[in-house]
């Protein structure tokens, strides 16, 4: 018997993509609020995703961002045979993949086994009604425990936007994901029970996305307060932010080459050099730099990181010095015999390909860890690190960042306070029409 899901993707496959193209929906784009969560260890990210209709409403659930996870995955289980009362209260039911269907073999052998983590997953789960379950190898992107889940047949909601405002109605998602249990999500922020990659993973949540005629490309602008939401958009744009409502914040990008790597679903850009006021330090040729939404603050190895630091104490002489607050090695002290002192340090640019510059200015640069210390917001990532950059959030902070998968495109804004705007001014008021 077809799950309605197969019987969904039967149905759309029928109806030419041409078709669907010439009468171009109302919206321009999908969109879902980006949450900011400091109860962790390190600040984490969110997206706001609806997962079920209940009682005449949507549940929304939480997400963490993962633009290198393999698949989506979360707190759910699976039923073979589900009807009206047979989901537990409180609990998020959804259709099990069989272990003989080939999306079970697609996803198992794309990445299951490649973790030294994990445990090789049997090829089937035998459930207590005598099915077959898809089972797979998930990983805490926090502090790497590996659980196994159950793939599954799910449903995602989102919201459309014109790029000024929500409008009415919302896109059905139909994708692959996992069920994993409980235990899996203990270290994580509060009501954050999932993780959604955000990847180029065949079986990561932007596949589901890829709706006519939207562009497959997604915008992250993740926000630097946990008060207000940040905002993701998925399509072309046009992006508007408050209070400039009629400009395009891709009148702000700049654009770099967006790269593979042969071991990872996730994204890099190439990086030449990095520069702070005007002298430039030297990185080996061909060297990528890794985004990341899980690492906190933008990891240098350790030969770059030290010419980094030597060449920012240098321009940054006129403020006191401070001890080194992990993982921070260059600090200062923002107080001096009782009076505030405010952080003004120089850029620290990013030289990319085609002569194109990523500006990371003190607010992305500097941060405040006790209200008489700040320390400069890059970290040594040892000798032997395995990327020699990777860009962490805090850099991302209030940058708009857009990945053109058509394209293999990169773009971004730089801070956007210099424009007047954060990520925290999309306006969420529904336009009615």
């Amino acid at each position: 018997m077809l799950h309605l899901f197969q019987l969904f993707l039967l149905l759309l496959a029928l109806i030419p993509r041409e078709a669907i193209a010439q009468y171009p929906p109302p919206y321009t784009s999908f969109f879902a609020p980006l949450h900011k969560h400091t109860d962790a260890v390190n600040p984490l990210y969110s997206v706001e995703i609806m997962t079920a209709y209940v009682n005449m409403q949507f549940v929304h659930s939480y997400f963490l961002i993962d633009i290198d996870a393999p698949v989506t995955w979360h707190d759910c289980i699976v039923q073979w045979n589900m009807y009206p009362g047979s989901c537990p209260d409180n609990t998020l039911c959804t259709s099990p993949v069989s272990c003989d269907e080939y999306q079970c073999t697609e996803v198992q052998t794309s990445y299951s086994y490649k973790s030294p983590y994990c445990r090789q997953v049997k090829d089937t789960t035998p459930s207590p009604e005598g099915y077959c379950t898809c089972s797979i190898n998930v990983m805490n992107p926090i502090n790497w425990p590996c659980s196994q889940a159950l793939l599954n047949y799910d449903n995602f909601f989102v919201n459309t936007s014109n790029g000024r405002n929500p409008l009415p109605g919302f896109y059905a998602a139909f994708s692959n994901a996992a069920c994993a249990p409980s235990s899996a999500f203990e270290s994580f922020p509060a009501n954050v029970t999932g993780v959604m990659a955000l990847s180029l993973s065949p079986s990561g949540f932007l596949v589901s996305l890829d709706q006519p005629p939207l562009k497959r490309t997604f915008s992250l602008c993740l926000p630097s307060t946990s008060s207000a939401p940040g905002i993701l958009f998925y399509g072309n744009g046009p992006y508007y932010l408050l209070p400039q409502s009629n400009i395009d914040v891709k009148n702000f990008l700049s654009y770099t080459p967006l790269l593979k790597h042969p071991d990872s679903f996730g994204y890099f850009i190439g990086v030449n050099s990095i520069v702070i006021k005007t002298k430039s330090i030297d990185i080996p040729g061909n060297t990528t730099a890794k985004l990341s939404t899980l690492e906190p603050y933008t990891t240098l190895r350790t030969d770059i990181y030290n010419r980094v630091v030597r060449r920012f104490s240098m321009v940054t002489k006129r403020y006191p010095p401070a001890n080194p607050i992990s993982p921070f090695g260059l600090c200062f002290s923002t107080s001096t015999n009782g009076t505030k002192v405010n952080l003004k340090v120089p850029d620290i640019d990013f030289n990319l390909p085609d002569g194109k510059k990523w500006a990371i200015s003190t607010a992305n640069s500097m941060k405040q860890i006790t209200s008489d210390v700040a320390c400069l917001a890059f970290v040594d990532g040892g000798a032997t690190s395995e990327h020699a950059i990777v860009i962490g959030t805090y850099q991302f902070e209030d940058n708009f960042l857009l990945f053109d998968l058509e394209n293999s495109i990169f773009g971004f804004s730089s801070s956007l306070l210099r424009k007047k705007t954060s990520c925290a001014n999309f306006n969420f008021t529904m336009d009615s029409g």
